[in-house]
C-alpha cells in the first residue's frame, strides 16, 4: 500500500456533508480533519465508515443517511454504488448540471482569479443510453466460475464490477451485458481477453476485443456469429491500437452525421469522438454560435481530431485550418473532408505542446481560433499562437481546472476579456464537467 494511503482501524461517526468533491464524494470534517465520503450529498447527515487514512484527508462511505439531501434521487441502475462507471446517479440531473457549474465557477476564481461578464445557460441533454464510447474491463474469475464484463468498482478499482445492464450505455450494448460475459466466458482464450471498446456510430456498433494470444478458429467462429446474430462488429486488437481489424475482413471503418451541417464523418472504433453524440450535436451549435465565424474569415482550430469542429466551421468560414497531435486522426480529417467535398480547408500534424516556430502554419493571419485541448489545457500551446489578429476565441474543455488557469493567461497576459462561460452535460451522472467559455479581444 502506498504510504501516502494506509488502512485505518473501521471507525463509524455520524457527519454532516457540507459539499461535493471533484469527483463526486461528499465532503465532510472530523476531529478538525476533511472527510470524503462515497455516496453522501451536500446538506445530509449520515454514519459513515471511514477507513483510509491519509496525510491531509480521509476516506469513508456511506452506511446510512440520516437526514437526506432533497436534491437525493433514487439511481436507476441496479449496480450503482458498486460500479464506478457513475459517481451521481443519486443526484437529481438538476442538481448535478448546478454542482458541474459550481465547480466552473470556483475553479475560474481560485486557479484562474478570472470570472465571465456572463453565465451561458447550462447546455443539457438525454441524461439515459448517452454514451458511445467505452472501455470495459473483462476478467475470468475462478472463484465466481464465471467471466465478469463491466467498469471498474467504484470502492476497490482493482476489480471489475459483475454488471448485467448499464444504464448509460447505447441500449444496443447497455442491455447485453450478459449476452457479451457469457460469449467470453464460452471462449477458449476467455483468461486472455482482458477489456473490449465499445465504439457506435450511426450506422453499427463496434466491440473490439483485445486479445492478448492468437484465437483459435473455434474462438473466432464464436465471435463471428455473435457479431452477426447481436448486430455488432466485431474486431480483433492484438496489439497497439494500428493491429486493430475486423474479423470478418469488413470495413474499418465506422459513421455518424451532423445533418445541421451536411457533413458525415468516417472513424475508427478507437478513434477519439466525443462520447455523447446528442451532446455533440448540441455543443457544435453552441460553439459555433458563440465564434461566429464570418464568410470572410480565416479560422485556427487546434487539437482538431477527425474534423468535428473544423468541417462545420469551414461550411461557415473563408477558411478554416485544423491541427491535431496524433497522423491517424489528420489521415482521418483530410478524407472525411474530401468525402464531403469540403476545399476550403487544410489539415496539418503537429504536436501543440512542443516548439511551433517552425510550423508554416504559425504565421498564417487568423480571425478566430478554436481551442478543444485535453484534460492538460493550452498553456504550453497559447504563448506560441499569432493572437495579434485573433479577435475571438472559443475554449472547449474537458477539465476546469486547465481551462481556469488558460483563462487567467488570456486575460492577464494577451489581452482578452472572458465574456462568457457555461457547463455541457457531455457525461450526465459523473463528476466529469465539460466547459465551453468565449474570449474577445479589448
Amino acid at each position: 500500500m502506498s504510504r501516502n494511503r494506509r488502512q485505518k482501524a473501521p471507525l463509524e461517526c455520524v457527519l454532516d456533508i457540507t459539499d461535493l468533491s471533484h469527483d463526486g464524494r461528499g465532503v465532510a470534517r472530523h476531529e478538525g480533519k476533511a472527510v470524503f465520503v462515497t455516496g453522501a450529498l451536500p446538506g445530509e447527515r449520515v454514519r459513515a465508515d471511514v477507513r483510509v487514512s491519509r496525510k491531509q484527508f480521509d476516506e469513508g462511505r456511506v452506511l446510512e443517511v440520516l437526514q437526506p439531501s432533497v436534491d437525493r434521487v433514487v439511481p436507476r441502475c441496479a449496480h450503482f454504488g458498486v460500479c464506478g462507471g457513475c459517481a451521481l446517479q443519486h443526484l437529481s440531473p438538476e442538481a448535478q448540471i448546478a454542482a458541474k457549474q459550481h465547480t466552473l465557477s470556483e475553479n475560474f476564481e481560485r486557479i484562474g482569479q478570472v470570472r465571465p461578464e456572463r453565465w451561458l445557460e447550462p447546455l443539457v441533454g438525454e441524461p439515459w443510453g448517452y454514451r458511445r464510447k467505452a472501455r470495459l474491463g473483462v476478467k475470468f474469475v475462478p472463484k465466481k466460475g464465471k467471466v465478469v464484463v463491466g467498469f471498474r468498482e467504484s470502492i476497490d478499482p482493482r476489480f471489475i464490477a459483475d454488471v448485467s445492464r448499464c444504464e448509460v450505455l447505447v441500449e444496443h450494448v447497455g442491455a447485453r451485458f450478459g449476452a457479451i460475459a457469457e460469449l467470453v466466458d464460452s471462449l477458449d482464450a476467455r483468461a486472455q481477453i482482458p477489456q473490449i471498446e465499445v465504439a457506435a456510430g450511426d450506422d453499427r456498433t463496434a466491440l473490439v476485443f483485445r486479445n492478448l494470444q492468437p484465437l483459435s478458429e473455434s474462438d473466432r467462429e464464436k465471435l463471428t456469429a455473435f457479431g452477426r446474430r447481436e448486430g455488432f462488429a466485431i474486431f480483433l486488437q492484438p496489439g497497439g491500437n494500428d493491429t486493430v481489424t475486423p474479423i470478418d475482413g469488413g470495413s474499418p471503418e465506422l459513421m455518424f452525421a451532423l445533418p445541421a451541417y451536411g457533413v458525415d464523418y468516417a472513424f475508427r472504433p478507437l478513434d477519439f469522438i466525443q462520447v455523447n453524440g446528442d451532446m455533440n450535436q448540441r455543443m457544435l451549435d453552441h460553439a459555433l454560435a458563440l465564434l461566429d465565424p464570418q464568410p470572410h474569415e480565416r479560422v485556427l482550430d487546434l487539437f482538431c481530431g477527425l474534423g468535428n469542429f473544423t468541417l462545420p466551421l469551414a461550411r461557415r468560414a473563408a477558411r478554416v485550418v485544423g491541427v491535431e497531435g496524433e497522423t491517424g486522426l489528420v489521415q482521418r480529417a483530410r478524407e472525411n473532408a474530401q468525402r464531403n467535398g469540403i476545399a476550403n480547408v487544410e489539415f496539418h500534424a503537429a504536436d501543440l505542446t512542443a516548439d511551433l516556430r517552425s510550423q508554416p502554419w504559425v504565421r498564417e493571419g487568423f480571425d478566430a481560433l478554436l481551442l478543444d485541448p485535453p484534460r492538460t489545457g493550452a498553456d504550453a500551446t497559447i504563448p506560441q499562437l499569432p493572437l495579434e489578429q485573433i479577435g475571438r476565441i472559443v475554449y472547449v474543455s474537458c477539465h476546469p481546472g486547465s481551462l481556469a488557469r488558460d483563462a487567467g493567461i488570456l486575460v492577464r497576459e494577451h489581452g482578452y476579456t472572458l465574456v462568457a462561460a457555461g457547463v455541457m452535460d457531455m457525461f450526465p451522472h459523473t463528476a466529469h464537467v465539460e466547459s465551453i467559455a468565449l474570449f474577445e479581444k479589448h
